[in-house]
């Protein structure tokens, strides 16, 4: 959990906010009962967590698909190859739409504005520091040169966030 205080304050309100203005359907469905709190997102969504992004296509069509989602600081992070479609759609249409989906009894889906980053910049030390701590593991150190061949990441700074939670035992 890489949340301190002031985001779990920000995140909650974001949660609170996006429940309030919700439709009917989705609070029938979503009770109290049903939602996570803001700690227990953050303890959910540790390492990566696999997402489906939805981009803008020019002419106004969805294009949705899977990226690696890193939960950092009350926000989803993703990457990508600077030169991929979905880099191409937030370069001209900011606006995306994420879901992690691990299993029926679990969702957490924002609506916001992908922010592109540059993790060589000193001011995201504690994102880069967070990226080699999952991957390096993983991949070996070799990953950090990868990390440093030009990928390009994005941080996505929510309008709204909604969850979903109920273990299959109480269903």
């Amino acid at each position: 959990m890489h949340e301190a205080p002031e985001d779990l304050t920000a995140l909650q309100a974001l949660l609170d906010r996006s429940y309030a203005a919700a439709g009917e359907h989705f609070r029938r469905i979503t009770t109290d009962e049903r939602r996570l709190d803001a700690s227990q997102v953050s303890e959910r969504l540790t390492g990566m967590t696999l997402l489906v992004l939805a981009t803008v296509t020019k002419d106004g069509r969805p294009l949705n698909g899977p990226v690696d989602g890193v939960f950092y600081r009350g926000k989803f992070w993703f990457g990508s190859a600077p030169d991929s479609v979905r880099f191409k759609h937030i370069a001209a249409r900011p606006w995306v739409s994420v879901t992690h989906l691990p299993a029926e009894e679990l969702a957490v889906t924002v609506h916001g504005r992908a922010i592109p980053i540059d993790v060589a910049d000193p001011a995201e030390a504690g994102f880069r520091q967070t990226l080699l701590d999952i991957y390096v593991p993983r991949y070996g150190p070799e990953w950090e040169q990868f990390l440093d061949s030009g990928v390009q990441y994005a941080r996505i700074d929510p309008e709204r966030m909604f969850t979903f939670c109920m273990p299959p035992d109480a269903a």
